[in-house]
């Protein structure tokens, strides 16, 4: 079973897909704005979210690309839009998988359950990694992480670029791989976001640019994650 959030604005559309998935086993939240999608995936996250692109308040592609902002949770984003150029951009922009309406709920179950197979999401037995680095320890599972035994109070995506450096220690890592694997943005003009939440998770990890201990900037390449001297 999943915990799956529906966004679809059409209320017998999205009635007739909450029960469906209901029906398979899942555990269904649905909304019918992006602002109430993103709101809900904020506070709590979803295995998989079904996004809906013909929406009231925001158009699906930008409601993607701010989904993209805050969490990696799997996207399958069901449109009208079946022409090569509209699909690719919304792969690009993050969509893990999309679907053209209209579709069967058995359809819908089938693709979720390969979503979440990919994203390593389908069984929870399954425990995600836990990287250490020196006296840093990033649980993936647990959204946590401890520096020589102390919680790191950090902000949802401070969490996914530590996550994403403590899984390649020693790697050095550039300015548009994190932009497009952390923030799943295109690396243009970003460079300030990264550097912003640089500076606070080196505060809150007791350091800073100009005396690094985990966090090492190679000047013009990117950033890599080392235990300290």
């Amino acid at each position: 079973m999943a915990t799956v959030l529906l966004v679809e604005d059409d209320h017998v559309v999205r009635g007739a897909m909450l029960r469906s998935l209901t029906e398979r086993g899942h555990a269904v939240h649905a909304v019918g704005t992006a602002l109430d999608a993103l709101r809900r995936v904020a506070a709590e996250t979803p295995d998989l979210v079904v996004l809906d692109l013909g929406l009231p308040d925001l158009d699906g592609s930008d409601a993607l690309r701010m989904l993209r902002g805050i969490t990696d949770v799997p996207v399958i984003v069901a449109t009208a839009r079946d022409d090569e150029q509209s699909v690719v951009r919304l792969l690009r922009a993050g969509a893990d998988d999309y679907m053209v309406k209209p579709f069967t709920g058995a359809h819908l179950d089938a693709r979720i359950t390969t979503v979440l197979r990919r994203a390593g999401r389908a069984s929870r037995t399954v425990r995600p990694a836990v990287h250490a680095v020196g006296g840093l320890r990033v649980d993936v599972g647990e959204r946590s992480a401890t520096l020589d035994g102390v919680p790191l109070a950090l902000t949802r995506k401070e969490f996914d670029l530590l996550a994403y450096l403590a899984a390649r220690p020693g790697r050095v890592v550039s300015r548009r791989e994190l932009l497009e694997e952390v923030w799943r943005q295109p690396s243009v003009g970003e460079d300030q976001t990264i550097d912003v939440h640089l500076y606070w998770l080196r505060r809150k990890m007791g350091e800073s640019a100009a005396k690094p201990r985990y966090l090492r900037t190679v000047r013009g390449v990117g950033f890599r994650l080392v235990a300290p001297d």
